[in-house]
């Protein structure tokens, strides 16, 4: 446990170190996500002061009306009762793939668009079926940093995994790094997130086009992760069936499979549906390894009948209705989701001003040569500090995060900070902490 030298912090002192105590953690600054959420809710229960909350990568908006009012509806017509058909309700498809054709101008088949439990369920599904096409391909290659839940899926699924933080290989410097890794010849699939969570970086078109090299080279299925569909607030990406379009492997490739997220862009984490959308290609791809374990050789028919169906048997019904309702709306342009999520960049702008100002430093701060977006998440560093000795410390100034070393990012000494949870009524409280801060450790 770290030692607290000025112990007139802005939570109590002794509360907090006897909540660490209590936790079992046996260090703070490496604690999970979700054991963080337990701490803080533990110290914020004990004390009645409100942390500024920043570790917890979950929506602060309300969702859209359209999606809860067809959730609704669907709910009186008695859907409840019904199961939904593996691959989706039809009116759902229909609206993915044209969603994928308005806002990131690739055309895909209906079959190809799936509902998921999440995004995390496609996550899941898509490395359980890495695992059965190639005995020469068992392993994932992670283009860091990244969501740290999806190692631990393939920690669950016993299967192997490597991974790189790609700071210091933006640009053409991505290629080498990348064929490092793909030559052995046991990489089955590349998974990176775009824009990315934790760092916030976003992949260029040069950048996405050397991954797409390489899955083509190597035989390599590509997993986007594209959980914060169009939040590079840089661009303009609102516009239906208008450039610009959400920047995609899919320009350059067709070995992908695509996991967008309803969570953030559409605020609706909650009812747990998502959306797997495999290329034509990869779907109809034959797989001898397939024939012989599920006696279909088609890739897509596996992931739908024997995968998805295995892991969860479909997705909630009425929140199939909902989602379908939202992208319809954002289809016919009658509802501009991004226009609601653009907050996120604007409380992001002004929370790194206010720790800059007071010591810290932005540690991912540029796409190649770029100043990087305001977004969901930023990253910051203090001094010399280590990031798990910082998150420790700041704990006690009633101020939460999570730190990079968990999430594949060899900077070592930075947090990963989430805005979303953060309301603008906060900003003083936060200031006045990061201030008071400063002042102890200066």
């Amino acid at each position: 446990m770290i030692e607290i030298q000025n112990k007139n912090t802005a939570i109590d002192y002794e509360i907090v170190r006897e909540k660490i105590i209590a936790s079992g953690l046996k260090t703070v600054g490496k604690a999970s996500i979700r054991e963080l959420v337990r701490l803080v809710n533990e110290i914020e229960s004990a004390t009645g002061k409100k942390y500024v909350r920043m570790e917890m990568g979950v929506p602060g908006l309300t969702p859209p009306e359209v999606g809860t009012n067809a959730e609704i509806e669907a709910l009186k017509m008695g859907v409840a009762a019904k199961y939904p058909m593996i691959d989706g309700v039809a009116h759902l498809k229909d609206e993915i793939a044209l969603f994928v054709k308005n806002f990131l101008n690739i055309e895909v088949s209906r079959e190809g668009c799936i509902p998921t439990v999440g995004s995390m369920q496609g996550g899941f599904a898509a490395f359980l079926m890495a695992s059965k096409l190639d005995k020469k391909k068992d392993t994932v290659l992670f283009i860091d940093p990244g969501f740290p839940v999806q190692k631990q899926q393939l920690d669950v699924l016993d299967l192997k995994y490597e991974t790189f933080d790609v700071y210091k290989y933006r640009g053409e410097a991505l290629k080498d790094k990348l064929e490092s890794y793909v030559a052995k010849g046991n990489i089955s699939t590349i998974l990176y997130s775009n824009p990315n969570n934790p760092s916030w970086i976003c992949f260029t078109d040069t950048e996405l086009k050397i991954i797409a090299d390489i899955a083509n080279k190597y035989d390599i299925i590509v997993v986007e992760d594209l959980a914060y569909f169009a939040m590079d607030f840089r661009k303009d990406y609102s516009k239906p069936g208008q450039a610009p379009y959400q920047p995609t492997v899919a320009n350059y490739t067709d070995n992908w499979l695509m996991l967008i997220s309803s969570s953030k862009s559409f605020s609706y984490a909650g009812q747990r549906v998502g959306m797997m959308v495999i290329s034509n290609h990869l779907f109809k791809r034959q797989y001898s390894t397939l024939e012989e374990k599920f006696g279909k050789a088609e890739y897509g028919y596996n992931m739908i009948y024997k995968v998805l169906y295995a892991l969860s048997s479909g997705v909630t019904h009425s929140a199939q209705y909902g989602l379908a309702a939202m992208l319809k709306a954002v289809n016919n342009g009658s509802y501009d989701f991004v226009a609601e999520i653009k907050e996120y960049g604007e409380r992001a702008q002004i929370m790194k001003q206010l720790f800059t100002n007071n010591g810290f430093s932005i540690v991912y701060d540029k796409d190649e040569d770029q100043p990087l977006a305001d977004g969901f998440y930023f990253t910051f560093s203090y001094k010399d500090m280590s990031g798990i000795e910082l998150l420790e410390r700041l704990i006690y100034y009633g101020i939460s995060a999570i730190s990079l070393a968990i999430t594949g990012s060899e900077r070592i000494e930075g947090l990963r900070a989430c805005v979303s949870q953060t309301q603008r009524s906060q900003f003083e409280d936060l200031e006045q902490r990061l201030r008071l801060f400063n002042q102890h450790h200066s």
